[in-house]
């Protein structure tokens, strides 16, 4: 089966310095993403994925990847994920979400998975604001788009709710909880390429 439907994955990675205290635990867990990504794309022969990679603090956003095929991800380490500074969570969405969004434009069968992974709340975007974010999220979401959302150590639900993101996980910032969540997050991957595949609604339910 040739490979025609394209599924754009974009990872939004928080690297602010409350992060340093599970940066191990992050990386590792980061690094069974790629594995899961990878086992997908070979699982699904007839899915075309692609990937984005952003990491984040009020320092700088870094795009590691940017709509790279799935063979060109690779794990990280601690020289490429050194968390410090605020977090600009806003900023990050609206940019890293506006370069996709021109990408998917020339496109007419894709699907996007957006996976944000934060600890803590926005506290320090310049450009965006919640009620920008909402209102693209809101749009995107009518476009074969699924938004989903991780996070430690605020009230999770009512963040993301606040920016129409109902896909959300709670971690407790421990190696243990941490290594829990990164497996959930494995395999609601997989269902959600097997929802794909079996032409099934993949914007609700990511965590069910």
């Amino acid at each position: 089966m040739s490979k025609t439907h394209k599924v754009f994955n974009l990872i939004i990675l928080d690297e602010s310095g409350s992060m340093n205290s599970i940066k191990n635990t992050i990386i590792s867990g980061f690094n069974e993403v790629v594995q899961t990504v990878k086992g997908v794309a070979k699982q699904y022969p007839e899915q075309a994925h692609f990937i984005s990679l952003v990491t984040f603090n009020s320092l700088h956003t870094n795009t590691l990847l940017e709509n790279e095929s799935v063979e060109k991800l690779n794990e990280i380490d601690k020289t490429k994920y050194n968390p410090t500074a605020g977090t600009p969570l806003f900023d990050a969405m609206g940019n890293s979400i506006s370069q996709l969004r021109k990408i998917t434009q020339t496109h007419s069968d894709y699907n996007v998975l957006v996976t944000i992974l934060t600890d803590g709340e926005e506290n320090s975007s310049k450009e965006f604001n919640g009620k920008t974010i909402k209102q693209m999220v809101d749009e995107l979401k009518q476009q074969n788009w699924t938004f989903t959302y991780i996070g430690a150590n605020h009230d999770v639900e009512a963040f993301a709710a606040s920016i129409s993101i109902t896909n959300t996980m709670k971690f407790e910032a421990n190696d243990q909880d941490i290594k829990k969540m990164f497996s959930k997050e494995k395999s609601s991957r997989m269902k959600y390429s097997a929802k794909i595949r079996n032409n099934e609604d993949t914007s609700k339910g990511f965590y069910d």
